[in-house]
């Protein structure tokens, strides 16, 4: 709420009767720097939105994609990913160059687990940092890294899963009913075994 909490954020709480609630908010925890909860939700994920602001005063959001855990966490304090080829637009891009404040929520729908962060965006050319790029890039993942975007956080927090409806990706899926198809295997040979057996008694 220090970052959040601008004068019309606390005039609308004021009318909506939330002011009470937020002014002397301090929270069960730092929220300056990540914890272990933090590192492996991050872990976990293959995907975010980020949102920027462009020098017209427009805000921007795009999605983010790559393998499980891109967004990599550097120290309780930094995070980097490698940002891949697009359609090539470049508007985040663009936007951090003139401001480099940026908004992320990070989604485990399955879960249904929101995380939302404020952060400060520093572009690094891969070559400028090859130790960093080799920590932010995954081998096993075909895209053309283009940069890196280093994120210095300024503040986070957990969203309550009120209205976040669950979803699942495919890969949670095919998970989930392996031991189905395993069971269903089973019995398919136990089936085919019975016959035989029987098949041989006549």
């Amino acid at each position: 709420m220090d970052v959040a909490r601008t004068p019309g954020v606390a005039a609308v709480q004021a009318e909506m009767g939330a002011d009470d609630v937020w002014t002397s908010f301090k929270g069960h925890r730092a929220f300056d720097h990540f914890t272990a909860d933090e590192a492996t939700f991050l872990a976990q994920r293959d995907s975010f939105y980020i949102a920027s602001v462009s020098e017209t005063g427009w805000p921007y959001v795009q999605h983010r994609g790559g393998p499980p855990g891109f967004l990599k966490m550097l120290d309780p304090q930094t995070l980097a990913f490698a940002d891949y080829r697009g359609n090539r637009q470049y508007i985040s891009t663009g936007n951090f160059r003139a401001n480099d404040r940026a908004c992320l929520i990070l989604m485990d729908y399955a879960r249904r687990a929101r995380l939302k962060m404020y952060v400060h965006v520093e572009t690094l050319a891969p070559a400028a940092d090859p130790a960093m790029a080799e920590r932010v890039t995954d081998p096993g993942y075909r895209a053309s890294v283009e940069r890196i975007f280093r994120l210095r956080l300024v503040a986070f927090d957990w969203n309550c899963p009120q209205h976040i409806v669950p979803r699942f990706s495919e890969r949670e899926i095919a998970t989930a009913v392996q031991p189905l198809h395993d069971r269903l295997a089973a019995l398919e040979r136990e089936n085919a075994e019975l016959r035989r057996q029987l098949a041989g008694r006549d």
